[in-house]
């Protein structure tokens, strides 16, 4: 493939992510390296089939002087969107919102452009674009990236170092507040259906309880961990709760905003256990969300010297002769593994696994009624 490669395109798709930005350097660097061209698509596919509705060139040239100094900055200098899924393009039909499939269309305009190649940085619904797309005859190479860590065949996607971090930091804080007025603090963080933001601050935080998606919880299991630290005379609990953690017997809370081309959106979890617990306890609880607060900022070290190994590697595959695939870090290093492999699958906490041992052996309550 490296004879026929002139040009290739960088964009990145669905939620920003710290070290974004690492990633695209690293690509154009890399490519600059193999005197190929390498241009930005703005919004993650907007800047080619709404480019009206992008600020700046829709599709730009990135030259090497273009990223520099960018690496250690958050967000992504080429916009992004969960809104502009090709394969379920938000429309409207007679004034309802619709979907329509315009990847066959997406696949023309890369086409027409001269982009020989693709690196797509993105999670999961991302490695789902880039999957069909490679089947329609467009050479892709994924980057995975999600602050939930929750992409399959990868250790760890780069944004989940510095949001654990940050809601570390946040946890440290509240530790405070609640130890002087006696409360109960539940945060919640990230994590639509993996845990792993929940799981890895709230034990680098001290948290005594912490909520995951993987293991539904009884509310009454809660409460009665925070009368035992009660009776042990330690006036205040910390709770950390991962978006998508659900009670027994119920569904996720959502909130609305949820249509056509969007993603599910989560949000209310740490309110609900908050009103749950003071009602059981009789105790002053109250809730924090991070939310979007994790995802912004300067990415940690890790996740700069992780984004641009992943953009470098997008750059060599595609050099060998590799499409259809995504970096992925491996116990050996970054190596890549079958798109097909990753579309449609979660990396999910392991119950039986190291971490989520040591949180039972330190007594952090899973809200299960496990010891």
């Amino acid at each position: 493939m490296q004879a026929s490669i002139q040009r290739i395109a960088v964009t990145t798709g669905g939620g920003d992510a710290p070290g974004l930005n690492a990633v695209i350097r690293a690509v154009v660097l890399a490519s600059s390296g193999h005197g190929w061209e390498c241009w930005g698509i703005r919004d993650g596919f907007n800047g080619l089939l709404a480019p009206h509705s992008c600020l700046g060139e829709p599709v730009l040239r990135l030259l090497p002087e273009a990223v520099h100094g960018i690496g250690h900055l958050g967000g992504t200098i080429l916009g992004s969107t969960n809104r502009g899924n090709p394969l379920r393009y938000p429309v409207r039909r007679d004034g309802a919102p619709g979907e329509e499939d315009r990847s066959d269309e997406l696949v023309g305009l890369c086409r027409h452009h001269g982009f020989d190649a693709l690196v797509m940085v993105g999670g999961d619904s991302s490695m789902e674009i880039a999957d069909c797309l490679h089947r329609k005859g467009l050479p892709v190479v994924g980057v995975p990236k999600t602050i939930d860590n929750d992409l399959d065949r990868t250790i760890q996607t780069f944004g989940f170092d510095t949001a654990v971090g940050f809601a570390t930091e946040c946890i440290d804080r509240l530790h405070t507040t609640a130890d002087s007025q006696h409360r109960v603090m539940v945060v919640e963080v990230m994590g639509r259906y993996a845990g792993w933001i929940a799981l890895h601050a709230g034990m680098a935080g001290g948290a005594h309880v912490i909520l995951l998606p993987e293991i539904p919880f009884d509310i009454d299991a809660v409460a009665a961990a925070i009368a035992r630290r009660d009776a042990l005379g330690r006036g205040h609990t910390i709770v950390v709760v991962a978006e998508g953690a659900q009670p027994r017997g119920e569904g996720r809370a959502l909130r609305a905003g949820a249509g056509a081309g969007h993603a599910e959106r989560l949000g209310g979890i740490g309110a609900w256990v908050e009103g749950r617990l003071a009602e059981r306890t009789g105790k002053d609880c109250r809730s924090v969300v991070l939310g979007h607060l994790l995802r912004g900022g300067a990415p940690s070290a890790f996740d700069r010297v992780v984004s641009a190994r992943f953009g470098a590697a997008a750059v060599r595959a595609l050099a060998a002769g590799q499409a259809g695939v995504m970096v992925a870090l491996g116990e050996g290093g970054v190596g890549t593994v079958p798109l097909g492999e990753v579309a449609g699958h979660s990396r999910l906490v392991p119950l039986d696994g190291d971490t989520l041992r040591t949180a039972r052996d330190l007594g952090i309550c899973l809200g299960d009624g496990a010891p």
